[in-house]
Parts: C-alpha cells; structure tokens; sequence
C-alpha cells in the first residue's frame, strides 16, 4: 500500500510571503553585487564601501586577462608600499645604571614617522615612562608607554612627530640595576642626556 503525504496548507507559506522572502532576497543580493562583487571582481565601486574594506585591490587589469592564477592580490603602486627615508639604517645598544631612588634616560632624536624596533631589559624591576619631547618644549612631554615594576619592554615605536623620544627609567628598589636598550632602524641618534 502505498501512502501519499500532504503538507498541511496552513503550515505553508502564502503567496505574499514568498513575494516579501523573494524580494528580500534579491535587496540582499544587490546589496551584496554593489559594495562586494562590482569592487572585487571588475574595481567598479559606485557606493565607496568596496574601497573603504579594501575590496578594489583585489581587482587588477592583469588579473582579470591572465586567468585563475593571477587573481591574488597584487600591491598598488611603488609609493605605497616604499617608505624611502633620509636617514641610514642604524642599530645601537646603550647601557646605563640607576643606583637605588634613581632615575636617568635613553633618547632618540627622531623626525616625524622615523621608526624603531626596541627591546630594553633590567636586571632589576624598574618603573619607566616611554615618552616624546618636541623641540624647545621644556619640561612638558607626551607618554606613550608607562608602567610599574617591569624587567622589560618590547616592541617598535613610530614618531608621531619631530623631536627627542625615548625612555625614562627609575629604580625604587635598594639595589642598583641596569638597564640595557637596543634599537635598530631610522632616526638620528641615540644618547644619554
């Protein structure tokens, strides 16, 4: 015997909510051709979000001659991927030795968006102030980095402007500790004041 089912007709939706489902869907879908597809695949960006999610990149003349392989992203052009810079890459390692209730600095003279990659360590806990001075700005500076108790710091530093930007460490402990810094990358020069 065989046994037909039938779907309960009022559990189906009505021809209004197909409608309504279906063009929704096709909303969605040209919202999606617009601010993805357009700017992915063809660099056509009529609305700006492609570009704003970096979406124009993936999209070059080449790529869409040359075939499959070719459709990774490519980079733009040479000056937005060189920084050039006028001063030489340069590596420097500086020690100093805070007795105990004291403090001193390592500075860097740096012009704006000059760089370094930095590692310091003591053998000792220090507090310190990673921090920036514009020329002839006296006393006033801007932190960028401070903490408490520390035997380390890692990481790369940017200059957000042109200036002396570095470190000041203090020791609050009743031993003297030292303190060792390296950097290597472009700016002027690294000393003691």
């Amino acid at each position: 015997m065989t046994m037909h089912l039938r779907p309960d007709p009022d559990t189906l939706p009505s021809h209004a909510q197909l409608f309504k489902a279906t063009g929704i869907a096709l909303v969605v879908a040209a919202i999606i051709l617009v601010t993805v597809v357009l700017p992915a695949e063809y660099g056509i960006d009529p609305t700006g979000i492609g570009g704003k999610l970096g979406l124009t990149s993936l999209h070059t003349p080449a790529a869409t001659s040359a075939g499959p392989a070719a459709t990774l992203p490519v980079a733009g052009p040479a000056d937005s991927v060189v920084v050039k810079r006028n001063a030489p890459f340069r590596s420097d390692t500086m020690s100093l030795t805070l007795p105990p209730g004291k403090g001193a600095e390592i500075k860097a003279v740096m012009q704006t968006g000059e760089n370094f990659v930095f590692s310091w360590t003591a053998d000792g806990d220090v507090n310190f102030d990673m921090h920036g001075e514009l020329p002839d700005a006296g006393d006033k500076s801007t932190s960028f980095w401070k903490d408490k108790q520390k035997n380390s710091g890692h990481g790369s530093f940017v200059a957000p402007f042109a200036g002396i930007h570095g470190w000041y460490w203090s020791n609050r402990g009743k031993q003297p500790v030292t303190v060792t810094v390296k950097t290597s990358g472009f700016y002027e020069k690294l000393y003691k004041p």
